[in-house]
């Protein structure tokens, strides 16, 4: 199977071109450069040229902040983009597996989101991403959906290295602790993508590292196992009012990944130990 990723220079696509090539699959990695998923014209004439039978969309608009300044430019990626993979896809019956994320839920309560949740995004990140599920549900009949939450890799930008630079400069730091999720490493979740994708198994799943934490938490826990003495303080998001408005609640469920018989992601300090010792040893 020849399958295509989109935002290969991204964090998450960066791994999971990475990790394909590893496993010996025929990967071939795309960015703006290659093909702006804005331009309908384009991604029709790469994806028929790539000869792709898949694609891993995870080129994305992720700045959530900046994307209330640049709400036209967030939608013209995050929804139009993917609307035209999965219109192109649809036309060239290629399978499609697009990145989502928690935001697309309002973050409320302390019950795991379930997979078929109501999808009520309360910023314009999470409004653009859930019209891109949209897209490709009105689009294709056999897709996959996978959301993801507070995302760590190697390559990009990402809450354990803006800790450790914060770290540099300062003996303390405030962090949001009334905000509850899972962290999700890049490597361990492109290994599942990879399985998935070469699978028949369509339909939403929710995919994170196993364990919850806040960011509170798990700013403790960078501190802890990169031996750095920091003193972490607890704050309400009161505290730190941010442009787009965050979810309280990004528990989600993985019963679909344990109906199909995916193996869940490991724990995300075993990941966050991973990651650190990768990333410090450079």
């Amino acid at each position: 199977m020849r399958i295509l990723v989109t935002g290969a220079n991204g964090q998450l696509g960066h791994d999971v071109v990475v990790q394909g090539k590893k496993q010996g699959l025929d990967i071939i990695g795309v960015d703006i450069e290659d093909m702006d998923i804005r331009d309908d014209k384009q991604v029709q004439k790469v994806l028929k040229s790539s000869n792709a039978q898949a694609v891993i969309h995870c080129a994305a608009y992720t700045a959530v902040d900046a994307a209330e300044d640049n709400a036209e430019l967030c939608y013209q990626i995050n929804s139009e983009g993917t609307k035209n993979i999965a219109r192109i896809c649809k036309e060239l019956n290629i399978k499609l597996l697009y990145i989502s994320t928690d935001y697309v839920f309002n973050g409320e309560g302390s019950d795991p989101w379930q997979e078929d949740d109501l999808r009520d995004p309360i910023n314009t990140y999470g409004k653009a991403k859930c019209e891109g599920e949209l897209a490709v549900e009105k689009y294709l009949n056999q897709y996959f959906i996978v959301r993801i939450a507070w995302v760590f890799g190697k390559n990009g930008t990402n809450f354990v290295k803006t800790m450790l630079n914060l770290a540099k400069t300062k003996d303390s730091i405030s962090v949001v602790s009334d905000q509850i999720g899972s962290p999700t490493y890049t490597v361990d979740l492109s290994v599942l993508l990879l399985e998935m994708i070469q699978s028949e198994h369509y339909g939403h799943y929710h995919v994170t590292n196993e364990g919850i934490c806040s960011w509170y938490e798990f700013a403790v826990e960078i501190f802890r196992q990169a031996k750095q003495e920091v003193e972490v303080i607890p704050i309400d998001s009161s505290q730190f009012p941010t442009k787009a408005k965050r979810p309280h609640n990004s528990r989600m469920s993985k019963v679909k990944l344990d109906k199909q018989g995916f193996k869940r992601l490991p724990d995300w300090k075993d990941a966050l130990k991973r990651y650190l010792d990768e990333c410090l040893s450079d």
